[in-house]
């Protein structure tokens, strides 16, 4: 029996929940999963320029496992480019610094409940309106 995957550790949530093809109705696109850690992989090598060993420690994951991670998020990315698929980022076993939310009607992001205010662009306020992203993939 195969030892049960340790949840990764990921620092923030990405802004946008995914991302698709211009001028294609979403219905009519093929999806494609981008998991939070490997989202987090590769904004740790790719985009802060960390090696593996580093980012392998803020992950809370082996060198090996990050490469995997890395390399199966690059095969994700490589499919929606190609074939022109949408991705949506979302799930995976990991474990987040801080309790996140989205707000229901602007998707903007809020870190913890004490920081919740009432977005510009909202025309009603509560906490009813808070998506819990810390459960998503659970």
């Amino acid at each position: 029996m195969s030892r049960p995957k340790q949840n990764r550790k990921i620092s923030n949530p990405p802004l946008m929940q995914g991302f698709k093809p211009f001028g294609i109705p979403r219905k009519m696109l093929k999806e494609v999963t981008l998991l939070y850690d490997e989202y987090e992989a590769i904004r740790l090598v790719d985009y802060e320029g960390l090696h593996q060993e580093q980012a392998a420690r803020q992950m809370n994951v082996s060198r090996p496992t990050l490469t995997r991670i890395y390399e199966q998020a690059r095969k994700t990315l490589a499919q929606a480019l190609v074939e022109g698929n949408m991705v949506n980022i979302l799930g995976g076993n990991v474990q987040f610094d801080r309790e996140w939310f989205r707000c229901r009607r602007c998707y903007k992001l809020i870190e913890g409940r004490e920081n919740h205010v009432r977005c510009k662009d909202c025309k009603t306020y509560g906490n009813d309106e808070l998506m819990p992203i810390n459960a998503e993939g659970k």
